[in-house]
């Protein structure tokens, strides 16, 4: 009995150690002339966005969109493009959403002060509500008449309550 879990389990360990050494995906090797193009390609790959996989980098993403961006990236490095010129023929092909940072343009200015408006605004409303004057303590003292009127019915409820009583106390008593 033993050995036939044992060799169960094996079976389902080997399983799925085959199945997900098939879903690696390759990597893709580009060769550089010297070490500031490689370093210009890391750094582009890392701030320009994949526009298929919304919140991932050229660098993080495995799409087929991503894997053809890296390579149109390497090749205008190797042409000797500048950083400028690349950014400006992706921004050019795939608009602002290409950038992890958009640039400051009239487009862009809600997306830049938009944030810093905003808790501007709540710092005001903060500072109004509590500037506000504080409730005088004339206004919570009663007058004459409202004084009677409070002790009418506090006595009032006191005879009816001693009523109850008395009631509750007789029909217990019987």
């Amino acid at each position: 009995m033993l050995t036939r879990v044992l060799f169960i389990v094996v079976i389902i360990t080997s399983a799925l150690l085959v199945v997900n050494s098939t879903q690696a995906s390759p990597v893709e090797t580009f060769e550089f002339q010297d070490d500031v193009t490689k370093v210009r390609f890391q750094a582009l790959s890392k701030e320009l966005r994949c526009p298929k996989c919304q919140n991932q980098n050229l660098a993080d993403s495995n799409s087929t969109v991503a894997s053809a961006l890296r390579l149109d990236l390497y090749n205008l490095l190797i042409q000797g493009r500048s950083d400028a010129e690349i950014i400006d023929l992706m921004v050019g092909r795939y608009g602002e959403f290409v950038l992890y940072r958009p640039r400051v343009s009239s487009l862009t200015y809600v997306l830049w002060f938009g944030p810093a408006l905003l808790i501007f605004i709540g710092m005001i409303v903060v500072f109004l509500i509590l500037r506000r004057k504080p409730i005088i303590k004339e206004e919570l003292v009663l007058n004459l008449e409202q004084q009677e009127q409070l002790k009418k019915l506090l006595a009032d409820g006191d005879d009816t309550s001693l009523a109850s009583k008395s009631n509750q106390e007789q029909a217990n008593k019987e």
